[in-house]
């Protein structure tokens, strides 16, 4: 099937239905410059995050992820049997990341539940009803945990932290918006912020219960960011930027 690029722009949509039957080709003045064509995933596992090309051809153990972590000095994360590689992060993500922690301290000082940043081995396991079932670890850029007692001998966190923060970067930007979103919130945690740099703004999910989506709230660069699981617990995003 050939297609002009204004019809393709038109009913992206319907095109992207058609090509589940056949190649789409689209012409821009009269000459063929690109091809739509059906996707599938592979069966290979890719690590992410880094332009290594390291690949298995299944999902990893967890014996094999403790292997690979143990003979590494990078820092991995494993979700679904999936291994990513964390890339260094950037001068700004860092000053983010300082920015908040600063507030999360003086805010949990004196009580009960602690923040801490990464790196920091954090095991969650879904909807299973433990770790070995079904076992992800990763390494969120902020987490408050009220429950310590769940570190373990070996001083992994394998409980259910109640606040997870995320800050974006262009390599992270897709798992933290999907990958991780949909773990953080089967694996029982209360509240995810997803916080922005580069457009200066914070998603903030909050979790029901029943480990579902109860409400999100988009916050811009001259707003608030507060908490609905700890009172008072609140950001000015100017502050969080500056």
């Amino acid at each position: 099937m050939r297609v002009s690029t204004t019809d393709l722009q038109n009913a992206f949509g319907k095109y992207l239905s058609l090509v589940q039957q056949e190649d789409v080709i689209i012409v821009k003045n009269g000459k063929s410059v690109a091809k739509l064509v059906k996707y599938s995933e592979p069966d290979y596992l890719l690590v992410h995050e880094e332009g290594c090309g390291y690949r298995v051809n299944r999902m990893i153990s967890l014996e094999e992820y403790t292997a690979l972590i143990e003979s590494s000095d990078q820092r991995y994360e494993l979700i679904d049997g999936e291994v990513y590689l964390l890339a260094s992060p950037s001068f700004t993500h860092q000053v983010v990341i300082s920015e908040i922690a600063a507030h999360f301290y003086a805010y949990y000082k004196g009580k009960p539940c602690r923040s801490l940043t990464a790196p920091l081995d954090v095991r969650l396991f879904g909807y299973a009803t433990k770790f070995e079932e079904d076992p992800n670890v990763v390494q969120p850029d902020i987490v408050v945990i009220c429950d310590e007692d769940k570190v373990n001998a070996g001083g992994r966190y394998e409980g259910t932290p109640a606040l997870i923060v995320e800050v974006l970067s262009p390599t992270t930007k897709g798992k933290d918006l999907a990958v991780k979103l949909q773990l953080y919130m089967r694996s029982g945690v209360s509240e995810y912020w997803i916080v922005d740099p580069q457009g200066k703004s914070v998603m903030q999910y909050v979790f029901t219960p029943e480990r579902d989506i109860d409400r999100t709230l988009f916050v811009d660069k001259d707003g608030i960011i507060e908490s609905s699981v700890f009172d008072g617990l609140a950001i000015r995003l100017s502050e969080m930027f500056s």
